[in-house]
């Protein structure tokens, strides 16, 4: 069976965004997913900026695409996109648009080839989510160091679009928009001329210092009211550790409420997405405060060594665009050593093992698919994804609830210290 899997070849040159397919996709895609939504977009810096540019784009929801597009107007963009997102879409139709396929968190030279062909023959906007997830808490998420030596080989003026209010229009763990207003702030980050002086590390600095956010502060600051009534649904998927009894994985929430179901201890969501206790201390009434905590607790746990994840997990593979294979069940074993995942596909054996240098995050999916009416065979709930160059594994944590969170705390943590160790012992041999 393994021999007929035809596995996504991602050295195809990409296309030149068509202006028929982009003015169909503005029309029937774009303007849809914006209507009733205010959009507030500022410019700093881009006088005299035209394509080819490589533009940084924060990633927060499915809004950030149309958002972008308005923000650039009347320009298009070759997109990097996700293997999976390909997938919903179509590689026929995403390849007309101009998109550029790629697999999550996978070194891959050839997609550096193809976003440098675009920007020199093109003289396209070169569009790349670098945090290559959906952020979780609304702040933001993983920043690979590589990101500085890809601006200085793209040769390109770089540019950053931090968009805000995608996040608490729609989280990741409760996908229902809401019709709130946005902002999207386009930054030009480095001039041309300013490639060959600037170090990767300094152009890494100014990156970072751009993405940052808090979508939360920004809900709050600008007094921008969530009235949904189930706007806490899904919470406990990021908060699954309770701060009064230290509980994991025992939070639940409903409608506008969270709760641990170990000590009893229940915090009400209001309008502005602040959290207060029912009863005593609010531990903490701001979520992204929460959730570092968490991940605080996660680093302590790997640094000590005593973290382990160890569970049975369903396993379906997508070696390309067009469908997910199911592959039963396997076991994932993540400890501060790395990541181990052993089970079947496609008949074969499959024992892989990714060193803490080797896996720099993970993308998670929180009920994935969300749209259970489109996607009918492909129904997962939690996923954690991990890839290969020719192979992206979705697991399904089997018997274990509100797992991916700490998961994905987890792999980065354990990546952080991986490196810490190389330089310490780069410094030892000097």
């Amino acid at each position: 069976m393994g021999k007929k899997i035809k596995r996504y070849d991602f050295s195809r040159r990409p296309r030149k965004a068509s202006a028929f397919w982009m003015t169909i996709a503005r029309l029937f895609a774009v303007r849809p997913m914006l209507r009733g939504r205010r959009i507030t977009v500022t410019k700093t810096g881009m006088e005299g900026i035209k394509p080819p540019y490589l533009l940084l784009a924060t990633h927060a929801s499915m809004t950030d695409f149309p958002v972008m597009y308005r923000a650039v107007a009347p320009y298009n963009a070759n997109n990097v996109v996700a293997i999976d997102a390909v997938r919903d879409i179509g590689d026929w139709l995403m390849r007309r648009l101009g998109c550029i396929c790629k697999r999550k968190f996978v070194q891959d030279y050839s997609l550096i080839r193809n976003m440098k062909y675009c920007a020199d023959n093109y003289k396209s906007i070169v569009c790349v989510y670098p945090e290559a997830r959906y952020s979780l808490d609304g702040t933001a998420s993983f920043l690979p160091d590589s990101l500085g030596k890809m601006c200085k080989l793209m040769d390109i003026p770089v540019v950053v679009l931090n968009m805000k209010g995608n996040f608490i229009m729609s989280p990741q763990w409760n996908k229902v928009e809401q019709k709130l207003p946005l902002r999207a702030d386009l930054m030009l980050i480095a001039k041309k001329e300013e490639l060959k002086d600037l170090s990767a590390d300094e152009l890494n600095v100014r990156i970072r210092k751009a993405f940052e956010r808090d979508d939360y502060a920004y809900q709050y600051e600008n007094a921008i009211e969530n009235k949904y009534k189930r706007r806490a649904d899904g919470l406990h998927n990021i908060l699954y550790q309770c701060p009064h009894c230290r509980t994991e994985f025992k939070m639940y929430s409903e409608k506008t409420r969270l709760w641990c179901a170990a000590c009893g201890k229940g915090w009400e969501m209001d309008e502005l997405g602040r959290l207060h206790a029912e009863d005593g201390e609010t531990e903490f009434e701001h979520i992204p405060d929460w959730f570092k905590w968490e991940r605080e607790n996660v680093r302590e746990e790997v640094r000590s060594g005593i973290y382990r994840f160890e569970g049975d997990v369903a396993v379906h593979t997508l070696p390309n665009a067009k469908r997910f294979y199911d592959q039963g069940t396997g076991k994932l074993v993540q400890t501060a050593e790395g990541t181990h995942l052993t089970c079947t596909a496609y008949g074969e054996p499959v024992d892989l093992f990714w060193a803490g240098t080797e896996l720099e995050s993970v993308h998670v999916e929180y009920d994935y698919p969300f749209r259970k009416d489109k996607y009918k065979k492909n129904i997962f709930g939690d996923c954690v994804d991990i890839s290969t160059r020719d192979e992206s594994y979705w697991l399904h944590p089997l018997n274990k609830r509100d797992q991916l969170t700490k998961l994905s705390f987890a792999t980065e943590e354990i990546y952080f210290l991986a490196q810490e160790k190389i330089r310490e012992s780069h410094k030892a041999k000097q």
